[in-house]
């Protein structure tokens, strides 16, 4: 594939994990059951 098809995709790869980051984020009840499914495996 050509560069620029590379650089589209990880463009769109980028943002859709920060999409994904900014969603949970509005979601503190889901952010704080990940935590402490986190720090439950210590």
């Amino acid at each position: 594939m050509k560069p620029v098809i590379y650089r589209l995709i990880s463009y769109l790869g980028v943002l859709l994990v920060l999409g994904l980051v900014f969603a949970m984020y509005t979601r503190p009840d889901f952010m704080f059951n990940l935590a402490n499914q986190v720090w439950g495996c210590f």
